[in-house]
């Protein structure tokens, strides 16, 4: 098998066919799929399903697809070793997220350090973030929330209070603080399940024996600020993502901790490769800034894995 002919497959799984998969790798399409043809041909298996001009993988063409992402995955990184002595003076950084709002300092940084790195982001759901890094479609991720899993390598990175907000009209609104059991009583618009917010919100009304009224679930934080600016209830957001508006009012919580945090995270076999390290070294760097000024999560923290 000669890598040219793996290359190819590897393309076609990616493109979802063969004139994509041409495209991708800048040749023409007989020449893409002379290359399959001989692959599947030389070991008597079939790789694609094959209906017009869609494709898709069959079984041994799935398992074969997640060894040709590390192969090529480990080609990136060699070739990151091999370029520019040793400095990151080109290369791509491929990073994914849940959100804008931690990963856009970061990149910051990165980029006033390596200003001619191509960065690109993803954004996602954390289910689609942490299934770029095992696809090898991104090289780190930005989660707001911890995985316990020994396939990741993880950094806490920043916690922050989880407030409420209401219309400026609310009974809350002319105030900086309210305890959690003046909740008890409010009509609750939430994102949906599985949101870190809203976890964090239920667990301390949980503990504060507050049975949570959950009139509306809303996936995203832009139509939950217009939910709440329209009067339908109180909403509650990370502070770090809260956006003044003139309609609304922000009020922390006095009397109870709810929190998110952010997370840096990669895949533990990638953590040295040379672009991982070096966003890594970045945010090691903000993180002792925030630790400073009293704002970064200690160490000791459960989501600080250096193995």
């Amino acid at each position: 098998m000669r890598l040219t002919q793996l290359r190819s497959f590897h393309a076609v799984a990616r493109a979802g066919g063969f004139t994509g998969a041409a495209k991708l790798l800048h040749v023409s399409q007989p020449t893409v799929t002379t290359q399959v043809r001989f692959l599947e041909e030389t070991y008597g298996v079939e790789l694609f399903h094959r209906r017009g001009r869609t494709v898709r993988l069959t079984a041994l063409g799935e398992q074969l697809f997640e060894i040709a992402k590390q192969i090529f995955s480990l080609e990136g990184d060699a070739i990151h070793l091999l370029q520019d002595s040793g400095e990151l003076r080109s290369g791509h950084l491929r990073v994914g997220a849940v959100g804008p709002f931690h990963v856009t300092e970061m990149l910051a940084k990165f980029n006033q350090r390596y200003p001619t790195m191509q960065v690109s982001v993803r954004i996602g759901n954390s289910e689609e973030v942490l299934r770029g890094l095992l696809d090898y479609q991104t090289d780190v991720a930005v989660l707001a929330q911890f995985t316990d899993d020994p396939r990741f390598f993880a950094v806490p990175y920043s916690r922050h209070p989880v407030v409420v907000f209401v219309h400026r009209d609310h009974r809350f609104a002319r105030r900086k603080e309210i305890r959690i059991e003046e909740l008890k009583s409010e009509r609750l618009i939430m994102r949906e399940a599985g949101s870190t917010t809203r976890k964090a919100l239920e667990n301390a009304l949980k503990r504060a024996r507050v049975k949570a009224n959950v009139v509306m679930e809303i996936g995203s934080r832009e139509t939950l600020r217009e939910a709440v600016a329209k009067r339908l209830g109180v909403g509650a957001v990370s502070e770090v993502e809260y956006v003044g508006d003139p309609r609304l009012s922000k009020v922390r919580i006095s009397n109870a901790e709810v929190y998110t945090h952010a997370h840096v995270l990669c895949l533990e076999e990638r953590r040295n490769a040379r672009v991982v390290k070096a966003f890594l070294e970045i945010v090691d760097e903000l993180r002792r800034e925030r630790a400073k000024a009293g704002t970064a999560p200690a160490q000791e923290r459960r989501g600080w894995h250096r193995r």
